[in-house]
C-alpha cells in the first residue's frame, strides 16, 4: 500500500528547500543531504497550506525559493551548490515548526482524497526512480571523464618517460664521443710533441754541423 506524503522543509544556501515525501528518510534523499537534518534542527515537517499543495502537486520533487522569503516554491529556481553542513542550512524560524501549528481534528477521508494520495505517491515513485536514473547517469559519466583523464595522464607520463630516456640515450652518446675526440686529440698532442722534439733536434744538429764544416 503506498504510503501518504508529508510536506518538509529545509534550507541550503541561498534557498529554502520544500519537498513532498513519505518519510523523512526520503525527504533527506530528495535533497541529497549527507546528514539527518531532522536531528539536527535545520529540517521539519510542515502544515502551511501554500507548501503543501505546491509540493504535493510534483512529487518527489524539490522546490525552492529564495531564503528567508514568502515566494511561493518553484521547481525553476537555481539551485544552491552550498553543502548541508555548517552554517549552510539553517534552523527553521520559530512560530514556524509543525508543532507551533493550530490542532486540527481528524479530517474524514474521501475516495477522492484516497485516490489522491495514491496518485500523489505513484508521483513520488516516479520522480525518485527518475533521480535515481539522472544520478546513476551522473554517476557513470563521472567514472567516464575519470578514466578518460586517467588515460591522458598515463598518456602523457609515458611520453615524458620516453622523452627523458631518448634525450639521456643522446646526452651519454655525446660524452661518449666527446670522451672519444679528447682522447684522440690527447694522443694527437703527445704524437705532435714527439715528432717536435725529434725534428726540433734534428734541427740543431744542423746547424751545429754547419758551424763544425772545415772552413
Amino acid at each position: 500500500m503506498a504510503r501518504k506524503l508529508k510536506a518538509f522543509t529545509t534550507s541550503a544556501g541561498f534557498f529554502d528547500l520544500a519537498v513532498s515525501a513519505p518519510s523523512m528518510k526520503a525527504a533527506l534523499e530528495a535533497w541529497g543531504a549527507g546528514a539527518n537534518l531532522f536531528h539536527q534542527g535545520f529540517a521539519q515537517q510542515t502544515d502551511d497550506a501554500a507548501i503543501v499543495k505546491a509540493t504535493m502537486a510534483r512529487p518527489g520533487v524539490v522546490l525552492r525559493r529564495p531564503v528567508g522569503t514568502d515566494q511561493p516554491f518553484r521547481e525553476g529556481a537555481e539551485a544552491s551548490e552550498e553543502p548541508f553542513e555548517g552554517e549552510v542550512a539553517k534552523k527553521p524560524k520559530a512560530g514556524k515548526t509543525k508543532a507551533a501549528a493550530p490542532k486540527r481534528g481528524p479530517v474524514a477521508e474521501t475516495p477522492a482524497s484516497r485516490k489522491e494520495e495514491r496518485e500523489a505517491a505513484r508521483a513520488f515513485e516516479r520522480e525518485r526512480e527518475r533521480r535515481e536514473r539522472r544520478e546513476r547517469k551522473e554517476a557513470t559519466a563521472r567514472r567516464t571523464e575519470a578514466a578518460r583523464r586517467d588515460r591522458a595522464i598515463a598518456t602523457a607520463t609515458a611520453g615524458l618517460e620516453k622523452a627523458e630516456a631518448r634525450h639521456g640515450a643522446a646526452v651519454s652518446e655525446i660524452e661518449r664521443a666527446r670522451a672519444a675526440l679528447d682522447a684522440k686529440a690527447e694522443r694527437e698532442a703527445e704524437r705532435w710533441r714527439r715528432e717536435r722534439e725529434k725534428l726540433e733536434d734534428s734541427l740543431r744538429l744542423a746547424r751545429v754541423s754547419r758551424h763544425l764544416r772545415p772552413v
